[in-house]
């Protein structure tokens, strides 16, 4: 079975993961909130309760932007060193370029789109989910964001070689699958279709 560690888990929802066969993956729930029962309880910069090279993907939905700029790259550092060799990182984030369109068109506070919790303003986007912070949960607070180059720039210095993926504006996101070492081609761009739907 391949190691699946999915990155700021939440709580348990089976249908995050619907790209993955279960038959096939086995997940393991990392987060920084122990109320969230992870498997492994832990933050972007200190991932040292995994083991190095034990995991054969990271799947990293809308948690790159909870750290500081200047932390970026040594997550995506600690993302290679958990990875096993033919490893690979899928990532989602918000999108600032698709962001700063909608504020035009919305202002700060109108809702861009509605999602499971909720409506989703720019405000929400640029600083963190405003409701989920109001009952407490400061784990929200957002403290950079990308562009699609930003992005992709990052990836690279920290040493992922293949990097696919791009912007999303219908969903104001970047979507990303990077991988730890150079694969053949034709193999990373399955994976890449795969995972970037």
């Amino acid at each position: 079975m391949l190691n699946l560690l999915h990155v700021g888990c939440g709580p348990q929802n089976i249908d995050s993961l619907k790209a993955f066969d279960r038959a096939e993956w086995n997940e393991i729930r990392f987060d920084i909130d122990p109320s969230v029962s992870p498997d492994v309880i832990g933050t972007l910069t200190d991932m040292s309760n995994v083991e190095s090279g034990t995991i054969d993907a990271i799947y990293s939905s809308h948690n790159i932007e909870h750290v500081y700029p200047h932390e970026v790259i040594d997550v995506f550092k600690e993302f290679q060193r958990v990875l096993s060799p033919s490893g690979f990182l899928i990532l989602h984030c918000p999108d600032l370029i698709s962001v700063a369109e909608g504020l035009l068109k919305t202002g700060l506070e109108e809702p861009l789109y509605i999602s499971p919790a909720g409506p989703i303003s720019p405000l929400d986007i640029l600083y963190g989910h405003i409701d989920s912070m109001i009952r407490g949960n400061l784990y929200m607070a957002h403290k950079c964001g990308f562009s699609w180059k930003m992005l992709n720039n990052k990836l690279h210095l920290a040493g992922f070689p293949m990097v696919y993926g791009g912007q999303y504006p219908d969903i104001f996101a970047l979507k990303a699958v990077a991988f730890k070492s150079l694969q053949e081609n034709e193999y990373a761009i399955e994976v890449a279709n795969k995972y970037l739907k």
